[in-house]
């Protein structure tokens, strides 16, 4: 059976290691988010996690880094609203690069919906610490209320979720859990995202 994308465990990391070793896990949908990058290393970078997974069975999303994305023949690419705002959407669908985009309020998610994204997140739903954040925590109400405004675009819920949240996240209408420091900050990362894959509903 084809696997919905992205998968309903989405991990975040921001090491080649860890994402060959999560794709060896059997993880589906991982996302590289390396921040701060110039140009010239984040293509590098690319290629480079391009061919570390080529072969497995995975979906590799390259955060922010479009250009980047497009040169190292990436397939999949996920946007933040400052990046969509200066990013060549249509080269990037003309590269044939699914596209994922990030909301936290109304008016980004009217600007996600005009771009026809393959996935919208929606975030943080949770008190988080990876970053600070210009918008407070959005709630599980907030979820239903994206997915009833997206309807069948998959839902992609990130920010403070942790294994124990999950269940919540999903019964509010998130298709898809983002994951960042459960998984990347844990004692063992492997360990760790093996249990969110057992998590997953018998034939997912």
């Amino acid at each position: 059976m084809t696997r919905a994308y992205p998968d309903r465990f989405y991990p975040v990391v921001d090491s080649l290691v860890l994402l060959v070793d999560l794709a060896r896990t059997g993880v589906g949908t991982i996302q590289l988010r390396v921040k701060g990058l110039p140009e010239g290393q984040a293509t590098a970078l690319v290629r480079e996690a391009v061919e570390a997974v080529a072969g497995l069975p995975v979906r590799l999303v390259v955060n922010d880094y479009w250009r980047a994305a497009i040169a190292g023949e990436a397939k999949h690419l996920h946007l933040g609203q400052e990046d969509l705002a200066t990013a060549d959407v249509a080269a990037i669908r003309a590269a044939g690069l699914t596209l994922g985009l990030s909301t936290h309020d109304e008016a980004e998610l009217n600007t996600a919906l005009a771009h026809r994204p393959d996935y919208i997140a929606l975030g943080p739903i949770y008190p988080t610490t990876v970053k600070t954040m210009r918008f407070p925590p959005q709630g599980l109400e907030r979820i239903r209320v994206w997915k009833q405004r997206i309807g069948a675009i998959p839902l992609v819920a990130i920010g403070g979720i942790t294994l124990e949240r999950a269940p919540d996240v999903y019964a509010a209408g998130a298709d898809s859990i983002a994951v960042v420091t459960d998984v990347a900050g844990a004692a063992d990362p492997v360990a760790r995202a093996r249990e969110w894959l057992a998590l997953e509903p018998a034939g997912e």
